[in-house]
């Protein structure tokens, strides 16, 4: 018997979605500072989050996206070539690279010349979850990732 309610949990655990870490909430009120140069606008056109800011990025749809790709963003070689060397965008990306953009592609790409466009840094590693547990509201679950050549 208890063979059996451990292999039901275990089964109802591995099939549960992955919640953030963050807190939604308080990853809006981040997103304020954020909403200067980005939104998130979906399949529709509709702004979902943020006022519909151009300067960076499409967040909509980002977690499970090859970094690098949003449609319709001109963006730094350093980006790109971190996308193009399989880096994906999910928490663990997302929170560290929000805190410091230059620092995170120097390392991931081990390039002391790798930039970022990015200049805004997110205070530390809470508030990074924060705003990962807001956006990641926006992230269609079946969102196919289209890498760029």
């Amino acid at each position: 018997m208890k063979l059996k309610l451990v292999l039901l949990a275990a089964l109802a655990t591995s099939s549960a979605p992955a919640f953030a870490a963050g807190d939604a909430a308080k990853g809006e009120a981040l997103f304020r500072q954020c909403q200067t140069c980005h939104s998130a606008v979906n399949d529709a056109g509709e702004v979902v989050a943020g006022k519909g800011a151009k300067v960076g990025p499409n967040l909509y749809g980002m977690f499970g996206r090859q970094a690098g790709t949003a449609a319709d963003f001109n963006y730094g070689p350093s980006i790109v070539a971190a996308g193009a060397a399989g880096l994906m965008w999910d928490e663990a990306t997302f929170t560290d690279y929000v805190q410091d953009p230059v620092a995170f592609l120097r390392t991931t790409l081990n390039d002391r010349s790798a930039k970022s466009k990015m200049s805004f840094k997110l205070k530390n590693e809470a508030a990074a979850a924060d705003v990962y547990a807001y956006l990641i509201q926006f992230s269609p679950e079946a969102a196919p990732v289209t890498p760029k050549p």
